[in-house]
């Protein structure tokens, strides 16, 4: 049956297709997913799946229960897109100003849908139960995932998939781990209140410039000199906001960056590093401040037997050439909370497109469309390899 599953995906190509270009040119961003949920919902009302919308939000859950006895398997897609203006020059380009998928969400939902679609067929003949778990919000924390499972999302799920169409990732490998997999995410907003004047006289002011620069410089010690080289983590300043003129020392500095990392220890060394830091500074400089340190999304943690299973699932994909078990990547992913509640596994599909090298968040970032079909045999595999397992 597997193989007949295999050629009904690849006949649903262009469906696919058809359906990732429309998302991109539609996107909407995190809690704004409002006619993308629709279109979620409309599909599954005309295939005749059973589904439940605004769970936690803009999630859609569909449900297919197969004829046969066996467990119920969640696979997740994310559907949310970014704020970032869409600067390829493909007929599929963004028509929302300022929002594009820059990141293969829209990609995931297309594999979902259509792996439905295709397996709505095979329902009497299918082992268990297989839930669509379409998540909006995955870019921006607190994202999705977390609301939807407080919902009841998985409740009745023994395990869970998913997998992200990776576009630095050649076409034909797969990537995952059996352990850590992808990062925690934290951000931070630092504001230095100074005090103003001219140029001229920067005797009588409080430069929050020089203040935060020097903040700036320090925070960067904290992973050269305080956290074990052994250990991983990022302090990363990507926004430094001050002054509007060239003879006025600013008053005020906004700071904003991002934190991560993969073990709990580690992100309670940064935070406190960080205070420190941040306090001893500004009283030398005799100046107030504002630190919010938000806690994103945990470290994504892989079930080992799980991972292992996509690993020999990847096996019976003749399309996938190479599988790896990698080391962790710095990026995160709310599928994190999945784990955390549910036996399960999150991978990489890769998706580079010939003569677009451009990463993820990027302006041109576009992926290679003939990795729809292999994340879809590949979701698909590991369904019935787990089944198989645990019968």
């Amino acid at each position: 049956m597997i193989q007949e599953i295999f050629q009904a995906i690849d006949d649903s190509y262009q469906d696919m297709v058809d359906i990732r270009r429309y998302l991109h040119q539609y996107p909407e961003l995190s809690f704004q997913e409002y006619k993308t949920a629709k279109y979620i919902a409309e599909f599954y009302e005309e295939l005749g799946i059973p589904y439940k919308k605004n769970v936690g939000g803009n999630g859609v859950v569909a449900t297919l229960k197969g004829g046969k006895p066996g467990k119920t398997i969640a696979l997740r897609a994310d559907f949310d897109a970014l704020p970032i203006q869409d600067e390829k020059d493909v007929p599929y380009k963004s028509k929302v100003d300022g929002v594009m998928h820059a990141c293969g969400h829209d990609g995931h939902t297309a594999t979902l849908l259509t792996l439905a679609k295709v397996m709505k067929n095979y329902q009497e003949s299918l082992p268990g139960t297989i839930v669509f778990l379409h998540q909006h919000a995955e870019e921006y924390a607190p994202g999705g995932a977390k609301p939807m499972i407080e919902a009841g999302a998985i409740d009745d799920v023994d395990a869970v998939f998913g997998t992200h169409l990776w576009a630095t990732t050649p076409l034909g490998v797969l990537e995952t781990s059996t352990d850590v997999f992808m990062a925690g995410t934290d951000r931070f907003k630092l504001t230095i209140q100074g005090q103003g004047g001219h140029g001229a006289y920067p005797h009588e002011t409080k430069d929050s410039i020089v203040i935060g620069a020097q903040i700036v410089s320090q925070l960067q010690q904290i992973i050269s000199r305080r956290i074990d080289p052994l250990k991983t983590a990022v302090v990363t300043v990507g926004a430094f906001e001050a002054g509007e003129a060239f003879n006025i020392i600013a008053d005020q500095a906004k700071i904003l960056g991002t934190v991560r990392y993969l073990e709990k220890d580690v992100q309670d060394t940064v935070i406190k590093e960080m205070e420190r830091i941040i306090e001893g500074v500004c009283l030398s400089a005799n100046v107030t401040y504002d630190f919010d340190y938000f806690k994103g999304y945990p470290p994504l943690i892989n079930h080992a037997e799980d991972a292992e299973l996509v690993l020999e699932a990847s096996e019976n994909i003749e399309e996938i050439e190479k599988r790896e078990n990698i080391i962790p990547v710095m990026g995160g992913e709310d599928f994190a909370y999945y784990t955390q509640k549910k036996p399960g596994a999150y991978f990489f599909t890769g998706a580079q497109k010939k003569g677009n090298l451009y990463p993820h968040h990027h302006p041109k970032f576009d992926i290679d469309e003939r990795a729809l079909p292999i994340a879809a045999k590949t979701l698909i595999q590991v369904y019935f390899n787990y089944q198989e397992k645990h019968a």
